[in-house]
């Protein structure tokens, strides 16, 4: 970890201006899912227990630069009291004099939520100006949203340089300790599953990983471009016309063996086929292909797994992703995760703490893996 960490802060009564990553589902006014909320407790626990006074920054939605009710974070603070047992209070808001007053009011062990950023426009602007807004409300600086870390705005970027220092959170921590080992694979047999509906997501990363990896493992309506390219029938399965040539090169780069194909399919009326006839759509994986892939999973030393394997909302289409779900949990291996279908599977199998990492960071994590500098993490202090 290069990286400045909490552990090298100077915490106690100090104001901390902590950006999350509270970008969460609603559904009738309430927190719908509150996975990355309670992936920042620890960081938030550890702030607590070092006296710290805590000023909470985050995005949800797209408001567009402008208030917009529909996606204020009070749910989220709401969401977050609960879980953090404590009190947590929340202006409405994100900078100017009335926040600035309540942050400095804190006592210590006290916990505040400012509104949305995004309801300001200088936030994806990297306004400098609404940075020192920002910065007006802490003493120190830690980052602990990953997931927005690709995203060069104020709240990640424009107000590190009004800190001396800036550090990574716990999550912030684990996320590129882990998805460092994945990126720089080390370890093998190094294994990468990917499935989801577009190939244009993954080319770049799988282009990236190919290079240390010793299998891929290609599955979800993006092998079908694969398929395709291979000369394959694949009927009326997805497939993305413009991206057959890209994903042929990358196919004729692999090694013998390396990248991994679906052998079998299930089409959308339940029937499995070793062959997609013209008028039929391949929904997921057949069942020797999920044999092949566990087989596969199994012998990993390490394993990053992104995308379902069909047509996941489903049910019995279902069946290709919670197999391989069921065989990465059993990977006794270094196994992470990241997507947020993946995820779904992992959490609708009952074994997502059977992981040893699920990433939160959506679109960062497949950045980070695929080379690219993510302004959020070159922000941060040196350690």
């Amino acid at each position: 970890m290069s990286k400045l960490t909490l552990a090298k802060l100077e915490l106690a009564n100090r104001l901390v201006l902590a950006r999350v990553d509270y970008n969460v589902p609603l559904a009738a006014g309430a927190v719908s899912d509150d996975t990355r909320i309670a992936a920042t407790l620890s960081t938030l626990r550890y702030l607590l227990q070092h006296e710290a006074r805590v000023v909470l920054c985050a995005h949800l939605g797209r408001p567009k630069g402008k208030p917009d009710l529909r996606y204020s974070l009070r749910p989220v603070a709401e969401r977050l009291e609960r879980l953090l047992d404590r009190n947590v209070g929340f202006c409405p808001e994100t900078v100017g004099p009335r926040a600035a007053e309540m942050a400095a009011r804190l006592e210590t062990g006290g916990v505040l939520m400012v509104e949305n950023l995004r309801f300001q426009p200088g936030e994806e602007a990297n306004d400098p100006e609404f940075a020192r807004q920002l910065a007006e409300l802490g003493e120190v600086y830690v980052d602990d949203a990953f997931g927005a870390a690709h995203r060069a705005h104020a709240s990640n970027v424009g107000v590190v340089r009004y800190f001396p220092q800036a550090a990574a959170g716990l999550l912030m921590q684990r996320e590129l300790e882990y998805l460092g080992r994945i990126r720089d694979a080390h370890e093998h047999p190094f294994l990468v599953l990917l499935g989801g509906a577009k190939a244009s997501d993954k080319l770049p990363l799988m282009a990236h990983l190919a290079r240390r990896a010793d299998t891929l493992l290609i599955g979800g309506g993006m092998a079908y471009t694969f398929l395709q390219a291979q000369g394959k029938p694949v009927g009326r399965s997805l497939v993305q016309p413009d991206l057959v040539a890209a994903a042929g090169q990358l196919l004729a780069q692999a090694r013998p063996g390396q990248i991994l194909l679906p052998e079998d399919h299930v089409l959308a009326d339940g029937t499995v086929v070793a062959e997609i006839p013209a008028d039929g759509q391949a929904m997921d994986i057949g069942p020797r292909t999920r044999t092949k892939f566990a087989d596969a999973i199994a012998r990993a030393r390490i394993l990053f797994w992104n995308g379902p394997m069909g047509v996941f909302e489903q049910p019995p289409l279902d069946a290709g992703t919670l197999a391989v779900a069921r065989a990465v949990a059993a990977c006794a291996g270094t196994t992470v995760a990241g997507g947020g279908d993946s995820i779904a599977a992992l959490r609708a199998a009952g074994l997502e703490d059977k992981l040893s990492h699920i990433s939160t960071g959506g679109g960062a994590s497949l950045e980070y893996l695929a080379g690219e500098r993510l302004p959020g993490v070159e922000a941060l202090s040196e350690a």
